[in-house]
């Protein structure tokens, strides 16, 4: 008993410090004089968007031919082209303009957190792991049959969602960090999975320059301890919440693997699709962007 109320006191000592934590970064986000996102949008050259790799966004003149589509930078993940450079270096300079980084928007990452709610894999990606949970016995306290399921269904979407909202929304707004995955320009195998797996620990400031991710690891601290007012009593402490904090950073680390060489199977499997293959997808209601 003394040792579940010691565990209890350091679960709650360890919410009090990141309470505190993030007033500070509220306190001193808010602080710093911010230039409005139009401001900032206003004085870089004019240019339209063509597309996004690598961590920054390339414009185009205005010159440029009109074939090249635009892309919206609100993407949780920038989009995946690596421009060739062309055989005539005359052609370089009237088609390829300089390096320009667009920041987010306040109501662009929260209509990150949004679409990320709404969409179908949030909920079935939810289902499974309710599932999966549930045929590991994964928190007994829940029980079983439909009601024990449906617990642990919203508990895993209750973590999904409070994490997204407090670490893509709240504090990249106040820290004034970038929320979104940008893809390697490397092509070595080793150096691109080094790549993502760091992610974790480095990202993108509002200003498109390298910074330490502390979005990722006060949100995800933060969650962890959120968890603790509605998991099972036995749940609820400091070790098992230290392991729920490293096991979410593992897991980010897994994402951004698989979201720097998505595109790249994407792109394989079209090229060895058949044609009844591609004829299917290309009638598929899938935007654009997403296609391989």
């Amino acid at each position: 008993m003394r040792v579940s109320q010691e565990n209890c006191i350091r679960a709650r000592s360890v919410t009090h410090v990141l309470l505190v934590t993030i007033s500070i970064a509220m306190t001193h986000g808010l602080g710093h004089a911010q230039m409005p996102v139009a401001s900032r949008e206003a004085t870089s050259p004019s240019s339209t968007i063509a597309h996004v790799g690598s961590g920054e966004t390339r414009s185009t003149s205005i010159g440029q031919p009109s074939d090249h589509v635009a892309t919206s930078p609100c993407r949780i993940q920038v989009q995946d082209t690596f421009v060739q450079p062309p055989a005539n270096p005359t052609e370089s300079k009237t088609t390829i303009g300089t390096m320009d980084y667009t920041p987010l928007s306040t109501r662009c990452k929260f209509n990150l957190f949004l679409k990320q709610t709404h969409s179908p894999s949030t909920f079935v990606s939810a289902a499974f792991q309710a599932t999966l949970d549930q045929a590991q016995d994964q928190w007994p306290e829940y029980g079983g049959g439909v009601q024990g399921w449906g617990k642990r269904f919203g508990t895993t979407l209750a973590d999904t969602e409070s994490r997204r909202f407090i670490q893509t929304v709240a504090l990249s707004t106040i820290l004034h960090q970038d929320p979104r995955y940008f893809p390697s320009r490397k092509r070595n195998l080793i150096s691109r999975s080094w790549y993502a797996a760091t992610r974790v620990v480095i990202t993108r400031n509002d200003r498109g320059d390298n910074t330490f991710n502390t979005s990722e690891f006060l949100g995800t601290l933060f969650t962890s301890s959120l968890q603790n007012s509605y998991y099972p009593r036995r749940e609820r402490n400091f070790g098992e919440t230290m392991n729920r904090f490293s096991g979410a950073l593992s897991s980010d680390a897994i994402g951004n693997l698989q979201r720097e060489f998505t595109p790249d199977m994407k792109r394989l499997f079209r090229k060895h699709a058949p044609k009844e293959i591609r004829k299917i997808e290309e009638k598929l209601p899938i935007p654009a962007e997403d296609k391989p």
